[in-house]
């Protein structure tokens, strides 16, 4: 029988569950919402159920399920539990190790998100080969994983590479986490709607992005904008940029990474957020880090560096 985990990637608005063996090959994918689900418990049962029912499709004679890896925001490994996620609904300690075992009754690992992505980056994505790099996740909020010497960074509780939960501004845009100013406020999909309503507000600049409510847009909206010389939407790159480009090179003075990669959906904007961040973060570094770091797009082009990265997690697990 050929073996395979569930890696699981939970997001602030959608979840993605995928089957994968061990060289990495996600031979089944599903999503689910990960808001509207009703409580924890709720949640844990769909998606256990999701997991049983990819498991079927794939011919259960064939392969034989062995583990589950989870990607969360704010997952602890130490702990095995979801702690008061931001930009989750659901709030506290959430023992989601136990419950997915009670639901499954295979074991269960779970990690910080973004270090599930830098996994998924280091096994089978642009960072292979690399000891020292740093995935930034723009999603819903903002992620980080860092690797340091081939080994994840994650701190005494599980927690270190909060890089969405570091100040860039005082006192600015209040923050799921209960802070203000934190750098996922204005660097994430929902920072850059922020921004764009900000922008629209202070300019009488004509702008497509004028007809779309707050509720409605979507990073996908200003990258169409900017696409088409929307000036509205290309001043939010460069504003989201430069912020970004800031606060890595300030990273860089810490741990000297190789190169620093984006993923997510606000990634896919390329250029019109790669030039910025490229051009801020070289300004402001310490002079012998210049030019040495590369700011790379994710090497898992049409994967899901997130599920894969939680496989690589419980195959780590189970071969111990």
């Amino acid at each position: 029988m050929i073996e395979i985990v569930a890696g699981i990637d939970i997001g602030g608005t959608n979840s993605v569950i995928g089957l994968v063996t061990r060289s990495g090959d996600c031979i089944a994918e599903t999503t689910m919402p990960t808001r509207n689900n009703g409580n924890f418990e709720n949640f844990i049962e769909s998606i256990s159920h999701k997991i049983k029912s990819l498991y079927n499709q794939v011919d259960p004679s064939k392969y034989k399920l062995c583990g589950v890896g989870v990607g969360a925001p704010n997952g602890s490994f130490g702990i095995g539990a979801i702690v008061n996620a931001p930009n989750l609904e659901w709030k506290g300690v959430l023992p989601i190790c136990k419950e997915l075992t009670k639901q499954t009754n295979l074991p269960a690992v779970v990690t910080n998100d973004a270090n599930a992505a830098a996994l998924g980056e280091m096994l089978f994505g642009g960072a292979k080969g690399m000891k020292d790099f740093i995935v930034v996740t723009l999603g819903t909020g903002l992620g980080s994983g860092i690797v340091s010497n081939g080994k994840l960074v994650i701190g005494h509780d599980g927690f270190a590479g909060e890089l969405g939960h570091t100040i860039t501004e005082i006192n600015g845009r209040m923050c799921g986490c209960g802070n203000r100013g934190c750098l996922e406020t204005y660097v994430s999909a929902t920072g850059i709607k922020r921004t764009v309503f900000m922008l629209l507000a202070q300019s009488n600049k004509p702008s497509k992005l004028r007809e779309i409510s707050f509720e409605n847009l979507t990073s996908k909206h200003v990258t169409e904008a900017a696409n088409n010389g929307d000036s509205i939407a290309l001043d939010a790159f460069e504003y989201t940029g430069r912020l970004l480009g800031i606060k890595l090179a300030e990273v860089i003075t810490l741990f000297s990474p190789e190169a620093i990669f984006l993923f997510g959906g606000v990634a896919k904007a390329g250029n019109f957020l790669f030039d910025p961040a490229k051009k801020y973060m070289e300004e402001y570094m310490f002079p012998v880090f210049r030019d040495k770091v590369k700011l790379l797009p994710s090497g898992l082009e049409g994967k899901n560096a997130a599920v894969l990265g939680a496989a690589a997690l419980i195959w780590e697990e189970i071969n111990k």
